[in-house]
């Protein structure tokens, strides 16, 4: 069975997606292009969240075990001073990222923190927020790579991690799930997959082995079957890509009972 990221290599891919996504800040025509992902968005917006993303993680990092956002780490977000030429912008950019990386590393992976997700399947832990940010920095480059006419897609080390990352992190949760018990398979093309329950005890997600006629898997258990690379996977789950961009087994209107699922706190 495949492991977990350790926290080095989440710091390392923390860095590498940021500066894939200022090289396609800086190959764009503009800062004023628009992000077709984040239609309300042009790619200053964009730079704006992600930068702003990690220096909000940051004050979080440092304030420590919270019950709620601390007050430095709203601050700090809410004063904001971003410039807007492109080269200060992308210095800035360079900044916030190493700040966060700073924070994690003096942390360590184990440090208790705020967390907005449920700690049902992700603990509330500064390694918890480096594995999240690994993924948000990898979906918003794609977003900067499209703005900028030259998506591409997430790498594999990132990409495997970010389909189980998501539906332990995004999707977990103890509240009940409205309709009929069901469950969905995620099963990538380099071989990994995930089992996701939602049941009246909530949603929960584990990994199964890859279907095969050797494995007995019982793929009539899920209501439905989602094939894809695992790029493909996770640009699906944060909704970059439609369902039809992927292979879907059995009742695909499950996929929109998901989608518009909004569990009580």
């Amino acid at each position: 069975m495949e492991k977990n990221l350790e926290f080095p290599d989440l710091l390392r891919l923390i860095d590498e997606r940021s500066t894939a996504f200022r090289a396609a800040v800086a190959s764009a025509p503009s800062l004023d292009a628009q992000v077709p992902t984040c239609p309300e968005w042009t790619l200053f917006d964009l730079v704006k969240h992600l930068g702003g993303g990690d220096r909000f993680w940051a004050a979080i990092l440092g304030a420590g075990p919270a019950d709620a956002p601390p007050a430095e780490a709203t601050a700090a977000r809410a004063a904001l001073e971003v410039p807007r030429e492109r080269e200060a912008l992308l210095a800035w950019m360079a900044a916030s990222t190493q700040l966060l990386l700073s924070a994690l590393r003096e942390a360590g992976p184990d440090a208790g923190c705020w967390a907005w997700w449920s700690a049902l399947q992700t603990p509330r832990t500064s390694g918890g927020v480096a594995r999240h940010r690994v993924q948000e920095s990898a979906v918003h480059t794609y977003d900067a790579q499209l703005a900028a006419g030259a998506p591409q897609p997430l790498p594999a080390e990132v990409a495997l991690d970010g389909v189980e990352e998501f539906l332990f992190t995004c999707v977990a949760t103890p509240s009940a799930w409205p309709h009929k018990p069901t469950a969905f398979d995620f099963q990538t093309a380099e071989g990994r997959s995930w089992r996701l329950t939602v049941d009246g005890d909530g949603a929960r997600s584990t990994r199964i082995p890859a279907p095969t006629a050797a494995t007995g898997e019982d793929s009539d258990a899920a209501g439905a079957s989602i094939h894809g690379t695992a790029s493909e996977l996770v640009l699906y789950l944060y909704d970059r890509i439609p369902a039809d961009s992927l292979h879907v087994d059995g009742d695909a209107g499950l996929l929109d009972l998901l989608r518009v699922w909004e569990p009580e706190e």
